[in-house]
């Protein structure tokens, strides 16, 4: 499955798990696995003994769960496993006689895998934070002057950063300024696959000429090489007779190289002869650009901005769970009727996403929180909790309120009870303003940060 591929059919399962219940979904659904992208047509394979029953069962609901991704226009075609395709239309045929004809005419494509033709996955959808500028930066300038800065690149994260948004990006401005130019997008396991594949047929020749007569290599995850003694050998020499003959590569891993002991050495210091740029989990800010732009880009008018605020405090750990996270609310609002509000996102992802305490962390109540903040800003508790909006106690009662989100483990609405009788929105309002003057004001930061040391919390 390519990139792209895979990309929209995770968005689809996320789709079709808020429409079913979990049983349904693993008894039936589970098995189901897109193979093809025809246009506006998602052909899904299904088991062969299953199939027609599911579509008859589900057909419906996997449609709409389809054009909830894709479009209103997008289609689905299920297939029973095993089964040859059928005769393509012309319009398909077209497009693909298009990219081989480029290649027969330059002698190598300008690309042969990857997950292009997906308007998500550019530099221009993309959002920059604290957590990914170095890593953005880096690829944008690979992308516009390949081989001549940063070679190699490796960008490292978590799973779910946008380490494959960035390669996807480079890979699209590449081709965009430069329609010649011959690019290979793969993973580490579709490398090792096609290696297996070329030594088992004992003819390498081919596999070499495919990943060393290009000039940029952008190869996802590379860590899948790790353990892999004749794979690691061939894409040893596969690096260095691109990076020798000035040729750019990018790669992408879970882990920084140092932390990729089961590589061999000389792979390692190759990894980090280059710009290493990491990506961490994106913080609160981050998260709600993400959000909107998502909203825009999907047209989704109707989600208000406190639904977003609520989505993006509850799901900390990756874009791509975010992401889930915006579709479940969307798809519960469409299909109850209910309004795509804070309410409805907090309800919907209370128990599916519930908030954690730090490593160590210890739980306070919302009291303690009061009394500290009270003590630290010279505020009686009463004043704390009252309708004033000075200034004088309205950041004193933002900071309160965003560390008991952090430090309790009460619902958004127990803590706006305890501040005066406030709802929801207000206790989103509060830590989202509280967490962007933190963000821009170094003064703010420490004042917060030293309640948390006052209440005996040591924030990383």
């Amino acid at each position: 499955m390519s990139l792209e591929l895979e990309h929209i059919w995770s968005r689809v399962q996320s789709q079709l798990a808020v429409v079913v219940d979990e049983p349904t979904y693993r008894i039936w659904l589970s098995e189901l696995r897109a193979v093809e992208l025809l246009g506006e047509r998602l052909v899904v394979e299904a088991p062969a003994q299953t199939c027609r029953w599911i579509q008859g069962r589900f057909g419906r609901v996997l449609e709409a769960s389809v054009e909830l991704v894709l479009g209103p226009l997008a289609s689905v075609e299920l297939r029973p496993s095993g089964e040859s395709p059928g005769a393509p239309s012309p319009a398909g045929t077209a497009a693909r006689r298009a990219p081989r004809a480029a290649e027969e005419r330059r002698g190598a494509p300008a690309l042969r895998e990857g997950p292009l033709g997906n308007p998500k996955l550019t530099f221009d959808q993309f959002v920059i934070g604290d957590s990914n500028r170095l890593a953005h930066a880096a690829a944008l300038t690979v992308a516009e002057m390949p081989a001549q800065a940063y070679n190699p690149l490796f960008i490292c994260g978590p799973p779910g950063v946008g380490k494959t948004h960035l390669l996807s990006s480079i890979a699209n401005l590449l081709i965009a300024h430069d329609p010649t130019v011959s690019v290979r997008v793969t993973t580490g396991e579709a490398f090792t696959n096609e290696f297996l594949g070329a030594l088992g047929e004992r003819n390498t020749e081919p596999f070499k000429a495919r990943f060393r007569d290009i000039d940029v290599l952008l190869v996802d995850d590379v860590q899948f090489l790790e353990r892999k003694t004749r794979t690691e050998e061939e894409f040893f020499h596969t690096f260095n007779a691109l990076h020798d003959g000035g040729r750019q590569v990018v790669l992408t891993s879970d882990r920084p190289p140092r932390d990729l002991q089961a590589l061999e050495d000389r792979l390692r210091e190759r990894f980090e002869a280059g710009l290493v740029a990491d990506i961490r989990p994106p913080d609160l800010t981050t998260r709600l650009a993400i959000l909107r732009k998502r909203a825009q880009h999907d047209r989704i008018e109707r989600a208000d901005e406190a639904a977003l605020e609520a989505i993006a405090e509850h799901v900390e750990s990756n874009v791509r769970t975010l992401e889930g996270a915006l579709i479940r609310v969307v798809a519960f609002s469409s299909l109850t009727g209910r309004p795509l509000d804070a309410e409805l996102a907090v309800e919907v992802l209370g128990n599916l996403y519930p908030r954690t305490p730090s490593p160590g962390a210890s739980r306070r109540t919302i009291a303690e929180i009061q009394a500290a903040t009270c003590r630290h800003f010279g505020l009686s508790t009463d004043e704390l909790v009252s309708s004033g909006r000075s200034p004088r106690i309205a950041w004193p009662r933002q900071v309160a309120m965003y560390i008991a989100r952090e430090l309790t483990d009460a619902s958004l609405p127990a803590i706006g009870r305890e501040f005066g009788g406030r709802d929801h929105t207000t206790v989103l309002h509060a830590c989202r303003r509280a967490s962007e003057r933190m963000s821009a004001d170094s003064a703010s930061r420490e004042t917060v940060e030293k309640l948390f040391r006052d209440l005996g919390e040591r924030r990383a």
